[in-house]
């Protein structure tokens, strides 16, 4: 069977700049807990690859995930592609040098985890992040592919989660610490929480405050940027009628706001390209204060999705060609 590669970026969560927000609290709290408990915060190589079963997962996988990411490799005893995927990923795991974990399952012993993660045939890989579950390639794959997939995932790891990985001692004892050292707490982190916890409780408005708050401290804020792109985008469709707000754009193709109004509703159900090819047209379609209102929105969205997924990009390539 062909490798079947995935796309990082996939499709818009509306959470998660929530979810990498609570995944580097949780980094950041248990590096603290270790520390507080005299773990030294270093691991040996060995504890990198690890067997995982269905009573484990929770805490081996899970809640790992919000340190950093692990990888799943499902196999079984007579699974022949097995045998040569397996010590390959578990060479990668330990080149990699603690920004991935690898946890294998026997699915064999372990036939609900396989099915809930919807295994149709083995090998397959998956990676949890932050808690989010992602398929990564099923059947045989080369050195060269995985170690692209495997790069394109510790790049998102660290850019949208802010998941570093864990700290390696090769002489660290097997089966010590499994939290990196506790990191400062950064200038902003009190109201990048605050914007958290209002998402929470439903507050957009108080998020969208608390965001920023931050960027009228500190403009090139990453994730502060991203949060208010997100969070003002669920502000702008709460409440709305999504088969009113499509009418209206079908019957009013030239009308910007109509336009602007179904993107984002394109956004929130996953169609980015939809999104993106919707306002570009209508950028060709408008001139003056009217374009210039589209285009500001596009790029917005494109903060939304991240300057790094390769649609972004695309978009822009197609937004120049309209505008010039």
């Amino acid at each position: 069977m062909q490798p079947r590669n995935m796309s990082m970026s996939g499709v818009v969560d509306l959470a998660a700049v929530k979810a990498a927000q609570e995944a580097k609290a949780k980094a950041e709290q248990a590096r603290a807990q270790a520390a507080q408990q005299g773990v030294a915060g270093a691991v040996s190589p060995a504890d990198l690859v690890i067997d995982v079963d269905e009573a484990g997962f929770e805490r081996e996988v899970l809640q790992r995930s919000a340190e950093v990411p692990v990888v799943i490799d499902f196999w079984a005893e007579w699974c022949e592609p097995c045998k040569q995927l397996s010590p390959l990923l578990e060479r990668l795991t330990v080149e990699y040098n603690g920004r991935l974990l690898l946890a294998k399952i026997d699915v064999d012993a372990n036939q609900m985890l396989m099915q809930q993660f919807g295994v149709q045939g083995i090998p397959a890989v998956f990676a949890v992040v932050a808690g989010q579950a992602l398929p990564l390639f099923q059947g045989a794959a080369s050195e060269a592919q995985i170690r692209e997939t495997l790069d394109q995932l510790v790049a998102v790891a660290e850019q949208r989660f802010g998941l570093t990985g864990l700290t390696v001692d090769p002489d660290a004892e097997p089966g010590g610490a499994q939290s990196a050292p506790a990191a400062p707490a950064g200038p902003y982190d009190a109201l990048l929480e605050a914007a958290v916890q209002a998402l929470d409780a439903g507050d957009l408005a108080g998020a969208v405050q608390a965001y920023k708050s931050v960027l009228s401290q500190d403009p090139v804020n990453s994730e502060a940027k991203l949060g208010l792109a997100q969070a003002e985008l669920l502000q702008r469709v709460q409440g709305a009628d999504p088969q009113q707000v499509r009418k209206e754009a079908a019957d009013r193709p030239t009308d910007p706001r109509a336009q602007i109004a179904a993107a984002d509703l394109d956004l929130v159900g996953g169609h980015v390209e939809d999104a993106f090819g919707r306002l570009i047209e209508t950028v060709q379609r408008t001139v003056g204060d009217d374009r210039d209102t589209v285009r500001l929105r596009l790029l917005e969205l494109f903060e939304v999705v991240g300057g790094d997924d390769p649609r972004v990009a695309a978009a822009r390539r197609a937004l120049a060609r309209a505008l010039f």
